[in-house]
């Protein structure tokens, strides 16, 4: 009986020894399991985090910009129509004084069409520059010629200007990002580079629409961040990612600017 007791002890030992490190296994794996879900779990949380703080930079670019384009807003109608209103009231008021000789007279009245002139045409311009009428009526691509033409009219730049995109009017609330997109460089390049040629173009590659803008302005070092992180930058940057957009710039001081943006 001793002889066959031994052997059955002993594979019960190995038995028990066996399932110990299974279960050690086990444990072990579920451990690891755990923490690597945990990790996994965590560069998820700290990507949405990211994004999220990336979505509150730009909306907040968007606002501060909404609000920048409100002042300015607000600044024209006060310097350029109201101030014109109220001396065309004080002039009207005017006419109704006693004993005015006819040449008073006439020259009051002139006061007040030449001021009521000018206040007509300054409104024009203020809603000219918050949405032009040639782009809901007629689309990007004439909103862009349209553009080219007021820069042109300056005499301080040379627009050159090249589409071989046909633009579809139903997308044409992503064409005004575009649009702004545009308005913001070319501002940039006469403001601050002092840009006296500018080149756009647009392409399609791949199903992919391309814009190709260029000038020859004083430029900027596009190695130091800084110089992309102004308000203005930061609105196109907003707008590219409403278009699921990229978007690339090349520059070196004195020696103009280069920008590729997708749409």
């Amino acid at each position: 009986m001793n002889t066959h007791s031994i052997p059955e002890k002993e594979l019960v030992a190995i038995i028990l020894y066996i399932s110990l490190f299974f279960i050690i296994v086990a444990v072990a794996l579920i451990i690891f399991f755990y923490f690597s879900r945990k990790k996994i779990i965590q560069k998820e949380l700290e990507k949405k985090d990211l994004v999220l703080q990336y979505q509150k930079e730009q909306l907040h670019a968007v606002i501060i910009t909404q609000e920048e384009e409100r002042k300015r807003i607000a600044q024209d109608l006060h310097d350029d129509i109201s101030s014109k209103l109220n001396i065309v009231s004080l002039n009207s008021h005017l006419l109704t004084s006693p004993n005015l000789t006819e040449a008073e007279t006439a020259e009051i009245t002139e006061n007040i069409i030449n001021l009521t002139t000018k206040a007509l045409e300054n409104s024009r311009k203020i809603a000219h520059n918050l949405l032009p009428p040639v782009f809901e009526k007629f689309g990007l691509n004439a909103a862009i010629e349209e553009l080219c033409e007021e820069f042109e009219s300056s005499k301080a730049v040379k627009v050159y200007y090249k589409n071989e995109i046909d633009f579809d009017d139903k997308d044409i609330d992503r064409h005004l990002h575009v649009f702004r997109i545009l308005q913001e460089l070319m501002n940039n390049s006469l403001r601050h580079g002092k840009a006296t040629e500018i080149w756009i173009s647009f392409k399609i590659t791949d199903q992919i629409s391309f814009c190709n803008y260029e000038d020859n302005g004083k430029g900027f070092d596009a190695e130091n961040s800084n110089n992309q992180k102004g308000l203005g930058m930061k609105n196109i940057d907003s707008r590219i990612s409403f278009l699921d957009g990229t978007i690339e710039i090349n520059s070196q001081i004195n020696n103009g600017i280069a920008v590729m943006f997708t749409f």
